[in-house]
């Protein structure tokens, strides 16, 4: 067993190496050939000299070949130093732990709330099979699974905070306060719209999935025993049920949160939410290199990790995995 525990280390750190040197390659690669410069997305809007554009290339490095910039990149990557953004005039790891605050907050609501409402419904749904609820249920995770995350944004937009005016068009914060006088409850009064039209994309995932393990469970032999002995539906599946597909669906959760940095993005694009969404996006339209490249970097290591624990809690949920002597 330790030994199979060095084997699934050791390939992993091999994995995240290339997953990492493929990244940051690619990243660098579409900078390199994207039709925006850096330093007219600087001085945009300013007048300067040739000279001025030129000492500022000189100061950034872009006056160097893309080899030589990579590898002076890499080189401070390594020993901690992620650069500095322009946008921001700030160390690239501090922007980025300063977004990414606002960004998990939004991801763990959006999270939580796509988990107990795929789980319900999954539950609902594989009790009364074949019924009208069923079929109503089925039809909303289609529906959920296939409408985009941005058209979502905007007609939620459009409903809850133009028509009915029930909250905030946009940001994380009030206009006009300072972070540390915003409250929590003011917080989430900013973060419901975007958490909500993130989470309706993962509720069809976890539903179809419970649903289906939930009649697998109501046709085994135990619930069947019990039935038998006279137990109601509803009791039998909140006895013996729930047990059963609870860990599988969780697990199942646990692998798309990963998903959802992807989801993020767009919604915060769509609702100005300042988190790392909007900085990408802002830093791509006025070429802000480091920060671009910080953020890839930091959004393919979170990725892999994601991935990495929903592994992990597969070969821990499912013996065959933990006992067969397969790759975790």
């Amino acid at each position: 067993m330790n030994q199979q525990i060095w084997s699934f280390i050791r390939q992993q750190l091999i994995r995240v190496v290339l997953l990492i040197f493929a990244v940051s390659v690619v990243s660098f690669l579409l900078l390199v050939i994207s039709p925006i410069d850096p330093i007219d997305a600087y001085f945009s809007g300013l007048s300067v000299t040739e000279e001025q554009k030129a000492a500022m290339a000189a100061f950034w490095q872009f006056d160097k070949p893309p080899v030589e910039r990579y590898c002076i990149w890499a080189a401070d990557l390594l020993q901690g130093n992620w650069g500095v953004s322009f946008l921001y005039n700030e160390p690239v790891i501090n922007v980025i732990a300063e977004k990414f605050q606002e960004t998990l907050l939004l991801m763990m609501l959006s999270w939580v709330l796509a988990g107990l409402v795929g789980f319900f419904f999954g539950i609902v749904s594989g009790v009364y099979e074949g019924t009208w609820i069923d079929k109503i249920i089925n039809g909303f995770s289609l529906l959920c699974v296939s409408i985009p995350t941005f058209w979502l944004g905007i007609v939620v937009l459009f409903i809850f905070a133009v028509e009915l005016q029930w909250f905030p068009f946009a940001l994380s914060t009030p206009i006009g306060k300072i972070g540390a006088d915003v409250t929590w409850a003011e917080r989430l009064h900013h973060v419901v719209l975007p958490a909500f039209t993130l989470a309706v994309t993962g509720v069809s995932a976890i539903t179809l999935h419970t649903r289906q393990k939930m009649i697998d469970c109501l046709g085994s032999n135990y619930m069947l025993f019990a039935e038998a002995r006279g137990e109601r539906l509803w009791k039998r599946v909140l006895r013996h049920g729930l047990r059963n597909v609870m860990i599988p669906a969780i697990t199942l959760h646990f692998a798309s949160f990963a998903e959802l940095f992807g989801g993020a993005i767009l919604t915060e694009v769509v609702f100005s939410y300042p988190g790392l969404g909007s900085a990408v996006t802002l830093a791509g339209l006025r070429g802000d290199v480091p920060l671009l490249l910080g953020i890839s970097f930091f959004s393919a290591i979170f990725v892999f990790v994601g991935n990495l624990i929903a592994n992990i809690l597969y070969a821990v949920v499912n013996p065959e995995i933990r006992e067969g002597g397969h790759e975790i």
